[in-house]
C-alpha cells in the first residue's frame, strides 16, 4: 500500500481527530497519531515502528548530522524559565501587592475590566504566564468591583493568545518562527527568513486584533451576550461572583506557593522589564553578529537567534527574581520549592509541544501536504480563498484537539505546502489564516489548555467560562472571515484588516445599542 502522498496519508490526522473528540484527551489522540503515522511508515513492522517513533523524538534534542537541536533545547528550557519566573512573582508577594495598588485606584466595574485588558496586551511574552499573571493581579480588583469571575476569564482568554500569537518575543513567536524556518527550508523559500515572514504575518491574523478589539469594545460598551449576562446580573445584583452551586477552579497560586507579606510592586515589574529588555537586547546582539556587512534594525531582527534570546533573557529575569526573594525576611517560601512548583506548571505545555513537533515530522514525511496541495491544484475553485479555507480548518482542527501548538505543528508545513504549489504569493497569507484559526477554535474548545489556566487565573467554573466566551469567539470569527474573504478579492492587506475591524466594532454597537432599546 502505497502510503506517501496519498489518500492514506490523511488518516493519522483524521484518526487523532476523531479520539480527541471521543475521548478529549489530547495526549492519548496525538500519541495514537504518531504511533499509526509510523507504522503506516514503516509498514506494519513493530520493530521498524518503535525505532522510527524513537527517531523521531530524538530528532528534537540530536540528530547525528547537527548534533544537538540547540533551538528545540533553548526553547523547552524557556518554557521552563517562565514558569519558575510565575512562581517566584508570586512567592515574593509582588502579584498581591500590584493588585492592592490597583484596588485603591480603580473606583468602577468598567474600570477594574480595563486592567485585566491592558495588562493581557502587556504581558505579551506567554499566554500561560500571561493567564496566570494576569489573573493573579487583577482578580482582587475585579472582585472589589464585583465583575463575574466568568468575565474576568473571557477578558483574560481572549488577549492571552491573541497577542502571544502576533509577538515575536513570546514563547509561540519563538515557536512559530522556529517552526517556519524548516518550513521554508524544506519548501526552498528564500524570499525572506523566518522571522521576517513572521512580522509580514502579523496584518494577516484577523482573529488575533478582531478578538482583541472586541475585548475593549465588550468593556466599554459593557456587552454581555447570553450567559454572560446571567453572571454579570448575578454578581452585581447578588454578589456572587460565580454561580454558588457550581465548582469554581480557585486558581490560587498561595495553596502552591505562599506570597511573602512584605511584596512591593517592584518585585512583580522589575522581572517583567528584565525579561523583555535582556531578550530585545541579546535579539539585537545575535542578529548583528550574524549579520554581514552593513547592519540594520531590521537585519538583526531578520537574522537574530530567537530561541537562544528568549532562553538567556529568561535566564536573566529568573536570576533577578530569585535575587529579590532572597533578599526579602523569612519567614518565606524555600527557593526550591518555588523552582519545582514553576517548572512544574509548564510541564503540560512542553508535553504538547514535544508530540506535536513529533506528529507533525511524521506527517511531513507522509507528505500529507503534498497530497492535499494536488486536491487543491485540481479543485474549481478560486485559489484566492485558500487563507478563508484554511482559518476554518484550523479553526475545527483547534476546536477538536484543544491545542493552538498542536494544530499549528499540523496544519503550518500543510498550508506552506499547498500554497507553493498553487501560488507561493500566498504562502504567508496561509500560514496566517492558520494561526488565526488555530487561536479561534481553542478558544472554542473545553478542553483548551489555554481556557483552563484562564479558567484558573480567574477562579471561574470552566464549563461556564468556555460556554460564556463562544458568542464572543464568533463574533471574532465572523469579521475574521469577512476580512479573508474581502483579501480574496483584493489581495490588499491593509484593507482586509481595517475591513474585519470595521466589522467588528459595527457588530459591537449594533448589539450595545439593540440591548439599549429593549
Amino acid at each position: 500500500m502505497i502510503v506517501i502522498g496519498s489518500i492514506y496519508s490523511l488518516i493519522p490526522a483524521l484518526l487523532m481527530l476523531v479520539l480527541v473528540v471521543l475521548t478529549r484527551r489530547i495526549y492519548l489522540s496525538l500519541g495514537t497519531g504518531i504511533i499509526v503515522g509510523a507504522l503506516m511508515l514503516q509498514d506494519f513492522n513493530v520493530v521498524d515502528t518503535t525505532v522510527e517513533i524513537w527517531t523521531v523524538f530524538l530528532n528534537i534534542f540530536y540528530n547525528t548530522d547537527d548534533g544537538l537541536n540547540y533551538a528545540s533545547i533553548y526553547l523547552l528550557a524557556f518554557l521552563l524559565l517562565l514558569g519558575v519566573l510565575t512562581a517566584v512573582m508570586i512567592a515574593t508577594g509582588g502579584s498581591r501587592a500590584f493588585g492592592r495598588f490597583a484596588s485603591r485606584h480603580v473606583k468602577s466595574r468598567r474600570g477594574a475590566q480595563v486592567v485585566p485588558a491592558v495588562l493581557g496586551i502587556l504581558i505579551f511574552i506567554d499566554d500561560y504566564f500571561n493567564a496566570l499573571a494576569v489573573g493573579q493581579v487583577a482578580r482582587p480588583v475585579t472582585d472589589r468591583q464585583k465583575v463575574s469571575r466568568a468575565k474576568l476569564a473571557y477578558i483574560i482568554d481572549s488577549t492571552s493568545a491573541p497577542i502571544t500569537v502576533i509577538s515575536p518575543i513570546s514563547s509561540w513567536g519563538a515557536y512559530i518562527i522556529g517552526t517556519m524556518g524548516s518550513i521554508f527550508a524544506a519548501n526552498e523559500i528564500i524570499e525572506y527568513g523566518a522571522l521576517e515572514g513572521f512580522i509580514r504575518m502579523i496584518p494577516l491574523n484577523m482573529y488575533a486584533f478582531t478578538s482583541i478589539i472586541l475585548v475593549f469594545l465588550v468593556v466599554f460598551f459593557n456587552l454581555n451576550i447570553g450567559a454572560m449576562r446571567v453572571h454579570e446580573n448575578r454578581a452585581k445584583d447578588e454578589g456572587h461572583l460565580f454561580d454558588p452551586g457550581k465548582e469554581n477552579m480557585a486558581g490560587d497560586i498561595k495553596e502552591e506557593v505562599d506570597p511573602h507579606d512584605d511584596g512591593r510592586m517592584y518585585h512583580l515589574i522589575v522581572p517583567i522589564l528584565t525579561l523583555i529588555f535582556a531578550t530585545v537586547a541579546l535579539m539585537l546582539y545575535t542578529g548583528y553578529q550574524a549579520t554581514e556587512g552593513t547592519v540594520t534594525i531590521f537585519d538583526m531582527f531578520a537574522n537574530t537567534n530567537v530561541n537562544y534570546s528568549l532562553f538567556v533573557g529568561g535566564l536573566i529575569a529568573v536570576i533577578v527574581g530569585f535575587l529579590l526573594f532572597s533578599v526579602q525576611s523569612k519567614p518565606r517560601t524555600s527557593r526550591r520549592h518555588v523552582f519545582i512548583k514553576g517548572m512544574e506548571s509548564m510541564l503540560p505545555a512542553i508535553y504538547i509541544l514535544i508530540l506535536a513537533w513529533m506528529i507533525g515530522d511524521i506527517i511531513g514525511t507522509l507528505d500529507t501536504g503534498g497530497y492535499l496541495a494536488d486536491l487543491v491544484t485540481e479543485a474549481s475553485f478560486d485559489i484566492n480563498y485558500l487563507p478563508l479555507i484554511l482559518f476554518v480548518i484550523a479553526g475545527f482542527m483547534a476546536l477538536s484537539t484543544g491545542t493552538s501548538w498542536g494544530t499549528f505543528g499540523i496544519m503550518l508545513p500543510i498550508a506552506a505546502q499547498v500554497a507553493v504549489g498553487v501560488d507561493p504569493a500566498l504562502v504567508l497569507p496561509a500560514m496566517s489564516a492558520v494561526l488565526a484559526g488555530s487561536v479561534f477554535g481553542d478558544h472554542c474548545s473545553p478542553i483548551s489548555d489555554t481556557s483552563i489556566l484562564s479558567s484558573t487565573g480567574a477562579g471561574a467554573n470552566h464549563i461556564d467560562h468556555v460556554l460564556t466566551q463562544l458568542p464572543y469567539a464568533f463574533i471574532s470569527a465572523f469579521a475574521s472571515m469577512a476580512g479573508y474573504f474581502v483579501f480574496a478579492l483584493t489581495q490588499a492587506v491593509a484593507f482586509s484588516l481595517l475591513s474585519s475591524i470595521v466589522i467588528v466594532t459595527v457588530l459591537a454597537v449594533v448589539i450595545y445599542f439593540t440591548k439599549k432599546n429593549k
